[in-house]
């Protein structure tokens, strides 16, 4: 290990005037037992908008702090919290990717011994430690604090996680060893093995202390005052802080099996990252805290090697840089004030954009149904979300009222649309029904409303052309579920206008959605090329090849496999989006007739309860052929014929750029951010330019 002073001296060469430094403020706190406490804040000067992070500038700045609060004899112990909403983010990438190699394993190894001194001391002082989790904590926001003795967290902290693995790294600061030897194997596992894999699950704070991370929790704005109170109590030994053991035999080693076996699942041995995140929880039964910490170090460099890595960087700029500013958006001055929103539907979907307009904008917001009955049954959805939020101690008893207050329901257009600035359709996905509900609104809404659709794969040029105003109509397509899915497509008619256009970005924005703008054209982006997608495999299948096969075979290439993909969906919405796909490019989208007899059936899933083994009674629908291909086979077929897709997308002007298409596929279809999400994949294998003659980047 690299003497920290070594360290120093290399981190300044790898300064930036680009990093946006992370302050540590030391703050003597006087406690009521006499005992003193050295608080040491991170701060980078901004809101919580812009989250603390930890590059080259930073660390050192730690440093400092921790030495000066070890020197003073004053200072009786040492705790590290964050400023507002936030305890840090992690490492900051921009730093690592500047660094290189060398320069990644200096921030690696100053990151462990600039942590480490909270929990270790100097070497010649050591005082007792605490980490108060006060905020959003990821990677190395969590890391920091798991090197402290003890541990608070604020009950409605939103995020809490060590999500590296989804981006193609390791927990480089110490998570990897010392979270499983804190709260055990199986349980760590999920927190940096299959969390990440899940599509970068994080934990509430209430999960992060119910699994052990943190040893006690508070609520409420006095949060700090609360956790300085409980620390003052553990240095007078009033508070006794007690750990469930850890068992070091066979459940260990069973532990880190499983989680092998759950990353080969998500990955198909794809991802180095996974892999290495494995090795490390199995070497934490056995390793000096020393040894531990090294083989993060090791690991972080071997990532930073890999073509998962660079893949994963392009994705997070993707999410952290594009989707703020959508390429193709109209200037945002055009946008029109949006003070009442206008619901034509009451079902889920439509109860779901209630409940997610009305917190997000906080304008009245009227629900309009076929009969008062179906209408109402959509506030009283709205309303009971709304109740289960402020149980939970999300919101206050005024603020509820006040939300509750604003959605209203009617049977009436006239009285429920006249004065309603954006009026969005959740209606039967059938073109004649959408017409009608739009003209019936369109002859009492104002001529400046503007009007949007959630369809997943019809025109919104044939949808406007029978209105006398269709450059008010705009596509506005969620993914589902509406709160949870970043995505938002908007798509552009051929008659819709700027003003409209800038709307529904506005909306978008205020809705705090990843918006893409999207060419009016079937299935849009993320439908269309699941749509090849989910085509293809079919057609796989249903030559022959087991299901099983075909499953498997996609692991690492998507989120989950392409049957249980359609489970998700619906087989009866995966089917109907595909129509409308054969019928728009018959002659390479394929209508599989096994899954027609699926929806016919009324069957849910492919698979039984498990999730994995095949539904007996839809196996017994199954009509397949004789040509049975490898994994391999079936993998690559698809691919190829994804590739062709998004190269015609590409020159048909549906996307702005390959950028649009991978954001849209990591946002609004869970594709893995350590493949680029799916074009740097393509690239990355050749397939791009087997397909298209080029690369896609």
């Amino acid at each position: 290990m690299t003497d920290i002073n070594t360290l120093l001296a290399d981190a300044e060469k790898l300064f930036s005037d680009d990093e946006v430094v992370t302050a540590a403020k030391l703050t003597k706190v006087n406690l009521p037992s006499g005992k003193v406490l050295g608080l040491v804040t991170l701060d980078n000067g901004h809101d919580h908008t812009r989250p603390n992070t930890f590059g080259p500038k930073s660390l050192v700045e730690l440093n400092t702090a921790y030495d000066a609060a070890l020197a003073d004899t004053e200072i009786d112990a040492i705790a590290v919290t964050g400023k507002p909403f936030i305890l840090a983010a992690g490492a900051d990438l921009t730093s690592l990717q500047a660094g290189g190699a060398d320069g990644i394993r200096t921030i690696a190894e100053l990151g462990h011994a600039v942590f480490r001194k909270l929990g270790d001391g100097d070497g010649t002082t050591k005082k007792p430690s605490f980490g108060f989790i006060n905020g959003l904590a990821l990677g190395g926001g969590l890391e920091v604090a798991l090197h402290a003795d003890y541990r608070t967290i604020q009950d409605s902290v939103p995020a809490v996680g060590l999500p590296e693995v989804m981006l193609g790294l390791i927990p480089g600061w110490g998570g990897g060893y010392l979270l499983p030897n804190l709260i055990g194997p199986a349980k760590a596992a999920k927190v940096f093995i299959e969390n990440p894999l899940n599509n970068g699950k994080v934990l509430k704070g209430a999960e992060a202390y119910g699994l052990g991370i943190a040893d006690a929790m508070f609520g409420g704005a006095d949060y700090l005052e609360q956790s300085l109170l409980w620390a003052d109590q553990v240095l007078t030994g009033d508070v006794s802080v007690e750990r469930e053991e850890i068992d070091r035999g066979e459940a260990w080693d069973e532990a880190a099996k499983n989680a092998g076996f759950f990353a080969w699942a998500k990955t198909g041995d794809a991802s180095p990252a996974a892999k290495k995140a494995v090795e490390l929880l199995t070497l934490a039964k056995t390793a000096s805290r020393d040894e531990g910490f090294a083989a993060e170090d090791d690991a972080l460099v071997a990532m930073s090697k890999t073509p998962q890595l660079l893949a994963s960087l392009y994705s997070f700029d993707l999410v952290q840089k594009r989707a703020k500013r959508p390429a193709g958006a109209p200037d945002k001055a055009l946008a029109q004030k949006v003070t009442k929103v206008g619901i034509i539907g009451a079902g889920l979907m439509a109860s779901q954009f209630a409940l997610l307009f009305v917190q997000r904008l906080k304008v009245p917001v009227v629900m309009v149904d076929l009969d008062q009955e179906r209408a109402d049954k959509g506030v009283a959805y709205v309303h009971a979300e709304l109740d289960k939020k402020l149980a939970k101690g999300r919101a206050s008893q005024d603020a509820t009222n006040r939300l509750k207050a604003l959605v209203t329901s009617s049977i009436d257009y006239a009285e429920a649309f006249t004065d309603a600035d954006f009026i969005i359709e959740a209606v039967f996905e059938e073109m004649g029904v959408k017409k009608t509900v739009f003209a019936n609104a369109e002859a009492v809404a104002p001529e400046t409303a503007v009007f949007a659709t959630n369809t997943s794969s019809l025109s919104i040029t044939e949808m406007a052309a029978d209105l006398k105003n269709p450059e008010r109509v705009v596509g506005f397509h969620f993914f589902n579920p509406v709160a949870v899915m970043p995505l938002l497509e908007i798509i552009r008619g051929e008659k819709t206008s700027d003003a409209a256009l800038a709307t529904a970005f506005s909306v978008s924005k205020s809705l705090k959605k990843t918006s893409i703008l999207v060419k009016d054209s079937p299935s849009f982006i993320v439908n269309r090329l699941l749509g090849r997608f989910m085509g293809e495999v079919s057609k796989v299948a249903d030559e022959g090849t087991p299901v099983d096969v075909v499953e498997a075979a996609f692991a690492g290439v998507a989120p989950m496999g392409p049957f249980a993909l359609i489970g998700l969906v619906g087989p009866a919405i995966a089917y109907h989006n595909n129509e409308t796909l054969a019928k728009a490019f018959p002659d390479r989208f394929y209508l599989s007739e096994n899954l027609h007899r699926v929806v016919e059936a009324k069957k849910s899933s492919f698979f039984g309860p498990d999730g994995r083994t095949l539904d007996p009674e839809v196996e017994a629908l199954l009509v397949t052929g004789d040509v049975v291909k490898t994994a391999e086979e079936a993998r690559r077929q698809a691919l190829e014929a994804i590739a062709d897709e998004i190269g015609r997308m590409l020159e048909e002007g549906v996307a702005q750029a390959a950028e649009d298409i991978d954001l849209a596929m990591i946002t609004g279809a869970g594709f893995q951010f350590w493949n680029g999400g799916i074009t740097r994949l393509l690239d990355r294998e050749g397939i791009s330019e087997k397909v298209t003659g080029k690369k896609f980047h």
